[in-house]
């Protein structure tokens, strides 16, 4: 039989109530809720916690609390990832982000979503569409990206802006919704 969790993960609708989900969700928020009252020189504890939870990381990363997620499990990152204060990812479906990858504070990065028909969202129906953030991204604060997005590799996204769609490499976008307020060039984005 067909689990609501494998539903969730190949991106249709749904049961966010489901028993085994609800489970994950309780299991990744107490190691929030961990890595959260740590206090700020305890990094070393604090990321054991977040390789714990965390799907996959590859090399040096800091997540500065207040951090919290759905799962944990579906959270992938690159080397050298640096998320400032209140970053939130509903992780239902992959989030899988690039190398140098930084992230200013109040961010939220939302693969889930609900349907607009009324009944579907009555009954606990959500869908999840997959998140991926390319390296050397920038996201400026209050960012809030939503699901199915890609992020193009050396972009910005400008503070405030709402994210409701694919950004193409090397560019900055702001606004809600974001849009292209100009490409960056070879000297901005060459390391």
């Amino acid at each position: 039989m067909e689990t609501e969790k494998e539903r969730m993960l190949r991106g249709e609708l749904y049961n966010a109530e489901d028993p085994e989900l609800a489970q994950e969700r309780v299991r990744a928020k107490e190691i929030c809720w961990q890595i959260n009252h740590l206090p700020i020189s305890e990094e070393a504890q604090r990321n054991q916690l977040l390789v714990q939870l965390l799907g996959s990381t590859d090399g040096a990363f800091t997540i500065l609390p207040d951090f919290w997620c759905d799962y944990g499990s579906n959270i992938h990152i690159g080397k050298n990832f640096f998320a400032n204060h209140g970053l939130v990812v509903l992780d239902g479906a992959p989030v899988t982000i690039g190398d140098n990858v930084f992230i200013a504070p109040n961010v939220g990065l939302y693969t889930a979503g609900h349907p607009l028909d009324v009944r579907q969202r009555n009954r606990y129906l959500e869908y999840a569409k997959p998140i991926t953030i390319g390296n050397n991204v920038w996201i400026g604060g209050g960012v809030q990206v939503m699901p199915g997005v890609t992020i193009g590799e050396c972009s910005v996204v400008a503070g405030g802006s709402v994210v409701v769609k694919d950004v193409p490499a090397g560019v900055v976008v702001g606004g809600n919704p974001a849009r292209v307020i100009r490409e960056l060039t070879e000297e901005e984005i060459s390391e």
